[in-house]
């Protein structure tokens, strides 16, 4: 039998960090299944999901610890079971003149309709004409069956007016 983790990784970035916890992966039987990874502000951070045979776990956990004897710290959570149903995703992107609260306020409108963000990506980028400071987000959302995207998209769109940010949701390619 296997277990589902979800590690958390991070450290001042450097090479060969990645390696590091592969390494220490593959020594206790365990797969990697899925991650993502960046360097923000000379720190290496990570998310992973590893798959581990239940009888290596332990030692799978006191191994990733160590590994802040190369400046990694990691975190080890169990995975959640398989959600009972399934929701429907939709992708998000927002562009707008940067300014406090953008997340915030976008993020406060889906969790009071069940959205969940399942991932989502931002920076801040210089307008081409302007140099004014633009703020980009690219999100993956999780809409519960019963919200039509038509109504979540009403929603949005009133805010993104409030907010003075361009806004597109779509169905994901291939969908």
């Amino acid at each position: 039998m296997h277990t589902s983790l979800v590690l958390t990784v991070i450290g001042p970035d450097r090479p060969g960090l990645v390696e590091a916890i592969a390494a220490v992966i593959a020594r206790h039987g365990a797969n990697w299944e899925e991650s993502r990874m960046a360097q923000l502000g000379g720190q290496f951070a990570g998310m992973l999901r590893v798959t581990a045979p239940e009888e290596t776990q332990d030692a799978l956990e006191d191994a990733l610890a160590g590994l802040g004897s190369v400046g990694l710290k990691v975190t080890v959570a169990r995975a959640a079971g398989a959600q009972a149903q399934v929701p429907k995703l939709l992708h998000l992107n927002l562009v707008g003149q940067d300014r406090p609260g953008i997340v915030r306020e976008i993020a406060e409108a889906l969790a009071r309709r069940g959205v969940s963000i399942e991932s989502l990506e931002t920076r801040c980028v210089s307008a081409s004409m302007s140099g004014e400071m633009l703020f980009e987000a690219e999100a993956v959302l999780a809409v519960p069956p019963a919200l039509a995207a038509d109504e979540l998209r009403t929603a949005l769109e009133a805010l993104a007016n409030e907010l003075m940010v361009d806004l597109d949701l779509a169905e994901p390619a291939g969908a």
